[in-house]
């Protein structure tokens, strides 16, 4: 399976897949394989893969998303780097389960705000909120990004190793101006433990839910909830879906629109069906 690994690793990297993808997929490939006793894999065929995702759904109980994740995988491996064509046919995806964003109101995410414990906390919050960075954009983030004269951020590299250009507030500027001043970085905007490298997702990421704790938040604030919120409040100000999806790097308008079954104001601006009953009487002599 090491060779097989390398191959598919290979494969992968010549299609400009990103190296968080190559290592999933190699991940998801192994525990597959692992899953059978480490047979070799081109003795696997498609009842071997339809047995491990009934394994994944109804023992292990896994995410769509995981799920979806190793029938990438999988397929990618037996159709690329093993050169099966069987794959399509028997390595279906899952249904995927359509769950509204979670989203800050206004005054939600003012105590956000206020409750962050410091400079650094506090610009990375401002990056999901007011920029609407994704994680992976804040962790990896660079000193030479953000442009003070343009007001801009450069975000090199994301999802889809797309690059996109979004304004910078001069709130956010301030304030990672004085974090920088504290810190002193060359390189990341927030280092690691090692200078030369990036802080973690998974730093962020407790970060974000251990601050809206403190601010007495009870919905599940996630880092990517920061940028749901800015996309909602975004619509809300006005915004048009087109810009919206710019600034959001998204590939398509589709993955725009679930910002329009959020919005507060274009919910409320809805009618229900009795207000338009205008000559209704509801009223009854008793």
């Amino acid at each position: 399976m090491k060779r097989l690994s390398i191959r598919m690793l290979e494969d992968l990297r010549v299609r400009n897949y990103s190296p968080d993808t190559q290592k999933a997929y190699v991940d998801r490939v192994a525990k597959f394989v692992d899953h059978f006793g480490n047979k070799p894999p081109a003795r696997l065929g498609p009842e071997h893969v339809r047995t491990y995702q009934v394994f994944l759904v109804e023992k292990k109980k896994c995410s769509w998303t995981m799920l979806n994740q190793t029938v990438c995988a999988l397929r990618f491996f037996y159709g690329t780097t093993l050169g099966q064509d069987w794959t399509i046919r028997h390595i279906p995806y899952a249904k995927g389960e359509k769950k509204l964003p979670v989203v800050l109101s206004h005054g939600e995410t003012e105590r956000l705000l206020k409750a962050a414990g410091n400079m650094r906390d506090l610009s990375m919050i401002l990056l999901g909120y007011s920029a609407g960075l994704r994680v992976s954009e804040i962790a990896n983030l660079q000193v030479r990004d953000i442009d003070s004269d343009r007001m801009t951020i450069d975000v090199r590299r994301g999802k889809g190793r797309k690059d996109r250009t979004v304004p910078l507030s001069p709130v956010l500027l301030a304030v990672a101006r004085q974090h920088w001043l504290e810190t002193r970085a060359e390189k990341f905007l927030f280092p690691g433990a090692n200078r030369q490298r990036p802080i973690t997702v998974s730093i962020i990421q407790r970060m974000v839910r251990s601050t809206a704790k403190a601010a007495g938040i009870k919905k599940q604030v996630t880092p990517h909830s920061l940028r749901h919120t800015f996309a909602t409040h975004h619509l809300e100000g006005g915004t048009d879906l087109r810009t919206l999806q710019l600034l959001l790097g998204h590939t398509s308008l589709t993955s725009t629109f679930i910002y329009l079954h959020v919005s507060r104001d274009k919910i409320s601006a809805a009618k229900t069906p009795l207000e338009l009953l205008t000559d209704m009487e509801l009223e009854r002599d008793d």
